[in-house]
């Protein structure tokens, strides 16, 4: 009788975990969602000179995106990844680029930041 009972509060315990599974904060947004809405600025992480409207629209769109702390995070690595992996890309202009497009950003953009720290 008592391993029945014991068994009985294992698989409630299971169906309680699996059920609040969907509530657990995972990142929505995606690296391609990142790389996507930023395209439009990549020559000018590069090259400097006057930002393009696209690219502010793809700043907004991606700060509207990242609304709740685990899509920050993830977008901040994903921010940091993308301009790894691109030649070129000049920090400071990276760093400058919410403020040109008057966008608030809760972080910096920076291969420093640690994204794991980001609200």
């Amino acid at each position: 009788m008592a391993i029945v009972k014991v068994a009985c509060v294992v698989v409630m315990a299971c169906m309680v975990v699996v059920a609040l599974a969907p509530f657990h904060a995972e990142a929505a947004i995606t690296c391609n969602q990142v790389r996507g809405s930023l395209a439009p600025c990549i020559n000018y992480l590069r090259n400097g000179g006057a930002v393009p409207g696209n690219c502010c629209n793809g700043v907004r769109s991606l700060s509207n995106m990242a609304k709740t702390t685990p899509d920050r995070q993830n977008a901040c690595r994903c921010l940091q990844s993308a301009a790894a992996s691109m030649p070129g890309i000049k920090p400071i202009l990276a760093a400058g680029l919410p403020g040109k497009c008057s966008v608030n950003i809760p972080y910096k953009i920076s291969p420093s930041t640690e994204c794991s720290k980001v609200n």
